[in-house]
């Protein structure tokens, strides 16, 4: 049935072509954008105050990424969330680095705590920082393995109501009702810079189409990578390849090639 949900969600997607709206950082505005397109939706990178609000009016979702913030970024997205609630939109957060610094956690709750509809897509070191353990990063990368921050996805789940996607070797789903890992992708990816800025973008095109779990992106954007691998010589090549094979995924590849189980239903 998961596997199912899965496939119909990149046909509506395609069919839908939902606008997502990203605030994001500068490293990675071009790759995230033409995953986008790539997958079939319309990104559009907005970060002014005197369009937000209209832009919420008709977007299907938000994606907050905080990877270049500062002091005039941070108003903005706390504006985009508000409007994002005011129109029933879900919120996609990205809390890139949270527990590198204390600007990067403290905004990443304040954002959390304002979302209505939310979805947290991080690397277990994010995620476990962001519930207020102890973790383990150099800058924005994890040295703690994604099983390590499951406790931690579940007091996120439960202090914010919302479904958190852990990035890693296993990638992790956890809402109220389930936790899904997914076994694809591949250990090249890590070496693409903005691999989970991806995967965020991503999971705000089909959350607009209504997979507000964060599964579909997740099971997707693995399997492309995973296919895009066999065929890169290296960083660079697996770069271009991924955006072509989102492009040419097709549901019966995608259901043949996922690696899914539900380990608490």
């Amino acid at each position: 049935m998961l596997i199912e949900n899965i496939t119909q969600a990149l046909a509506a997607v395609r069919q839908q072509k939902p606008l997502v709206v990203n605030i994001t950082n500068y490293v990675v505005m071009n790759n995230t954008a033409n995953a986008l397109l790539a997958i079939g939706a319309s990104p559009i990178m907005a970060h002014s105050k005197q369009e937000m609000a209209e832009m919420m009016s008709f977007s299907g979702a938000l994606v907050i990424n905080i990877g270049t913030l500062d002091s005039e970024w941070i108003p903005r997205m706390i504006y985009a969330v508000e409007q994002a609630n005011a129109n029933g939109k879900t919120i996609v957060l990205d809390p890139v680095g949270c527990g590198a610094s204390g600007l990067r956690t403290e905004t990443s709750r304040q954002i959390a705590r304002l979302a209505d509809k939310l979805i947290i897509r991080g690397n277990a070191s994010e995620i476990i920082a962001l519930a207020g353990e102890q973790a383990q990063s150099k800058g924005v990368d994890a040295l703690d393995n994604s099983e390590a921050a499951l406790g931690a996805a579940q007091c996120l789940v439960a202090e914010y109501g919302a479904n958190v996607v852990i990035s890693g070797e296993t990638d992790f789903i956890v809402t109220k009702s389930q936790t899904v890992t997914l076994g694809n992708g591949h250990e090249m990816m890590p070496y693409v810079t903005g691999m989970g800025c991806t995967l965020s973008a991503l999971t705000g095109a089909f959350a607009a189409v209504g997979d507000e779990t964060g599964l579909a992106a997740a099971a997707i954007l693995g399997v492309a990578g995973e296919i895009a691998a066999e065929q890169a010589r290296g960083p660079g090549s697996l770069q271009l390849t991924l955006l072509d094979e989102l492009y040419q995924l097709d549901e019966q590849t995608l259901a043949k090639r996922l690696k899914l189980t539900v380990i608490k239903d």
